[in-house]
C-alpha cells in the first residue's frame, strides 16, 4: 500500500486573497479564530509547538520538515492541489519552491482543483471570485506547458512512465475527451508515454465517460456521506441537522447558534472499508473532520474520530489493494487544517496519526531516498 496524502499549499498570502478576505490572510487565520461549539469541542487545533508555518517565506524549511516526517512514517508521496484558472494559476508558490529545490525529498504529484472560487464558506456560493473556464487548444497547450516542467522532475510520480496528472473533477470539464487526447499527445512529444489521468469520486459525482480515465480515487467523507451513508444513516443525519438548523433560526438569536451538522465517523468508515475496490479504484481516508474553523455553527463534525479507529481503517484498506498493479490509498490530508483533516502533528495528538500510518504501512521502499 502506498499513502498519497492530498496537500493544502494555503498557507501563503497573495493579492487576490489579500482583496477576497482581508490582507494577510491565510488558512492559519480560520485556524487562529476557531472555537469550541459544544461540551468536549477540541477547538482550535494548534499546530505542534506552534508552527504556523508559512509556505511563502518559510516554504523551504517546511517543505524539507515535512518531507522528512512523510519519509520516517511511511507517507508514500503527496498530492498536491494546484489552481489553474485558464491562463492564471493561485496559490502556486509551495510547488515552485518545491520545483526550485529538488533536495527536498519527497515523491509528489499534481491534482487539478478545478473548481470556480465562490465565497462558498460564508454561505454566499452564488458570489463568484473567480470562474472556471477551460478554453480551446490553445489555451490547454499553456496549461500542458506550465505543468512540463514538474512532469519532468524526477520525484514526480509517474506509472509506465506516464506522469500522473490527478483532476479533482473531470466531469465538469465538457471538452475533456479532446483535452486528454492533446495531453497525451504532448506528453508523447515530451518522452513520456501519455499522461496517467486520476479523476475524483466526489460527493458531487464522478466522470463515466468510457475510455478518458485510467483511474478513479475517492474523495473522502464527502463521498461517503452523500452516497453511501445507509438508510438510517441519512435519516439520522439529515434529520438531526433540519431540526438543529431550525432551532437556530428560531432561536439562535436569544440562546446562541448551536452546530447544526455531525456525523458518527465510525459509520463512515464502516462503509469506506466495507466497500470492493475495482483495480482503478483508489481507496480515500480521513484521519478527523471538523471544518467548524471555515463554517462556524454551519459547519460539519465527524464525531468519534481518533489515531485508532483511522489505523484500524487504514489497514483494512490496505488489504482491499493488495495485489493491485497500483496500490494508493488517498488520506484527507496532509494539512487541510480549516477542516480539521490532517496527520502532520499539532498539540493535542501529537505525531499519533503519523504513527498509524508507520505502523500499517511495511513497503520499505516507502522510506528510501529517491
Amino acid at each position: 500500500m502506498k499513502v498519497m496524502c492530498m496537500y493544502l499549499p494555503q498557507f501563503h498570502t497573495f493579492p487576490e486573497n489579500d482583496k477576497w478576505w482581508g490582507k494577510g490572510y491565510t488558512e492559519w487565520v480560520a485556524v487562529r479564530k476557531a472555537a469550541p461549539l459544544f461540551k468536549g469541542h477540541d477547538q482550535p487545533r494548534v499546530p505542534l509547538d506552534g508552527d504556523y508555518y508559512d509556505l511563502d517565506a518559510d516554504a523551504v524549511r517546511t517543505l524539507t520538515r515535512q518531507a522528512e516526517l512523510a519519509k520516517q512514517y511511511g507517507v508514500y508521496g503527496f498530492s498536491i492541489y494546484q489552481y489553474y484558472f485558464n491562463g492564471k494559476t493561485l496559490m502556486d508558490k509551495p510547488l515552485r519552491a518545491l520545483l526550485e529545490n529538488p533536495s527536498i525529498d519527497i515523491r509528489y504529484n499534481i491534482c487539478w482543483a478545478n473548481e470556480t472560487w465562490t465565497r462558498t464558506w460564508y454561505g454566499q456560493s452564488d458570489q463568484v471570485l473567480i470562474a472556471q473556464e477551460y478554453g480551446d487548444e490553445s489555451d490547454w497547450k499553456k496549461y500542458f506547458d506550465y505543468l512540463l516542467p514538474f512532469f519532468k522532475d524526477r520525484r514526480y510520480i509517474k506509472i509506465d512512465n506516464r506522469p500522473v496528472w490527478q483532476i479533482y473533477k473531470t466531469f465538469d470539464i465538457p471538452c475533456f475527451e479532446e483535452m486528454s487526447k492533446a495531453f497525451n499527445r504532448w506528453a508523447c512529444e515530451a518522452g513520456f508515454d501519455g499522461v496517467y489521468i486520476i479523476s475524483g469520486k466526489t460527493a458531487a459525482g464522478s466522470d463515466d465517460r468510457s475510455g478518458l480515465i485510467d483511474a478513479y480515487y475517492y474523495f473522502e467523507p464527502g463521498y461517503t456521506l452523500k452516497y453511501d451513508l445507509g438508510l438510517l444513516g441519512n435519516i439520522s443525519y439529515y434529520g438531526l441537522t433540519y431540526v438543529r438548523s431550525l432551532r437556530n433560526r428560531l432561536f439562535g438569536n436569544r440562546f446562541g447558534s448551536i452546530l447544526e451538522r455531525r456525523v458518527d465517523a465510525r459509520r463512515i468508515m464502516r462503509s469506506i472499508t466495507s466497500r470492493q475496490y475495482a483495480e482503478n479504484e483508489f481507496p480515500g481516508i480521513i484521519p478527523d473532520w471538523d471544518n467548524t474553523p471555515r463554517r462556524g455553527h454551519k459547519g460539519l463534525v465527524y464525531m468519534n474520530t481518533s489515531p485508532a479507529l483511522f489505523e484500524e481503517s487504514l489497514g483494512i484498506l490496505k488489504k482491499k489493494v493488495e495485489g493491485h498493479a497500483v496500490d494508493f490509498v488517498y488520506v484527507n490530508a496532509w494539512n487541510e487544517w480549516g477542516e480539521g483533516a490532517f496527520i502532520e502533528p499539532d498539540e493535542s495528538r501529537r505525531y499519533a496519526y503519523l504513527e498509524a500510518v508507520k505502523r500499517t504501512t511495511d513497503d520499505q521502499h516507502c522510506n528510501d531516498s529517491l
